[in-house]
């Protein structure tokens, strides 16, 4: 879609004060996706040079906000972490043609916003840290779970840029499960629960997204009964937090979480038959 308000694209290598109107530009598939009446200008970081993916001495992978979901998931082929399969599913969970695999953006996904959106989804369970740079050069760092803070909301500042996310050599050796549902074949995301076990202390992180309007991680020093997992999702998501759209009304969504949370409980601590993805 032609973006008819924008009179100038800037490219971010050059600094410049950033004014009202301003928008950055990543892989622009939202951007470009529906009309945008508020923008005059878009900073383009396509030619950062920041690379798509690193994975460091200490075992931790930093991905930039630049990176794209195909470039995410050459990489994860690569990786022989126990968590490696999660960044595949999660890449595939993506309702998008080809076209938009190589052009969305793990960035844009975050600052999207969207409970469907699985790249929130697989940061947050792997306990992943956003790197956020201000106008000023302040750097600060805050939880893919405390990022995203409602359906569209996060805690970007005016102007503020998403440079990575970082996730932890812990988080990737993680054991890990992952349900997803959607109530059409090809359909967005209704609900998708992950869980993660620490094979070195036992604990069982079990993080939910889609179905709620923020993503919550719920973390157990061990691994919870039925009964306390039932409890801690209760406590954790308020009433209104379930997320209501076409994609699946409140109580739909609710019910699936709980079934998948629990499926997911049994599958990582051995108490059951491993369950194949569950796709509705």
């Amino acid at each position: 879609m032609d973006l008819n308000t924008v009179v100038e694209i800037r490219d971010a290598r050059h600094p410049a004060p950033w004014r009202p109107g301003d928008a950055w530009l990543g892989g622009g598939t939202y951007l470009f996706s529906e009309p945008q009446p508020h923008l005059r200008r878009l900073v383009d970081l396509s030619r950062t040079g920041w690379p798509p993916v690193q994975l460091h001495p200490d075992g931790s992978v930093e991905i930039a906000a630049t990176c794209t979901i195909a470039q995410l998931s050459r990489f994860a082929r690569t990786l022989t972490t126990e968590a490696a399969p999660l960044i595949e599913r999660c890449c595939r969970a993506f309702l998008a043609s080809f076209k938009i695999w190589n052009m969305a953006t793990v960035g844009g996904n975050l600052c999207n916003a969207l409970p469907a959106g699985p790249m929130i989804s697989l940061t947050a369970a792997l306990d992943g840290e956003c790197l956020l740079l201000a106008q000023d050069g302040v750097q600060r760092r805050v939880r893919v779970a405390d990022f995203v803070t409602g359906a569209g909301h996060k805690v970007l500042a005016e102007g503020e840029l998403l440079r990575s996310v970082t996730l932890p050599a812990r988080a990737l050796d993680c054991r890990t499960a992952f349900r997803q549902a959607s109530l059409y074949g090809l359909g967005r995301s209704g609900a998708l629960v992950i869980g993660a076990l620490d094979l070195l202390d036992h604990s069982l992180s079990v993080t939910v997204t889609a179905a709620t309007v923020r993503p919550v991680r719920l973390w157990f020093p061990l691994p919870p009964t039925a009964r306390e997992l039932r409890t801690a999702l209760d406590s954790a998501v308020a009433d209104d937090e379930w997320f209501d759209d076409i994609h699946g009304l409140p109580a739909w969504r609710r019910h699936m979480t709980v079934r998948f949370a629990e499926e997911i409980r049994r599958e990582l601590e051995g108490a059951g038959t491993t369950k194949a993805e569950v796709t509705r």
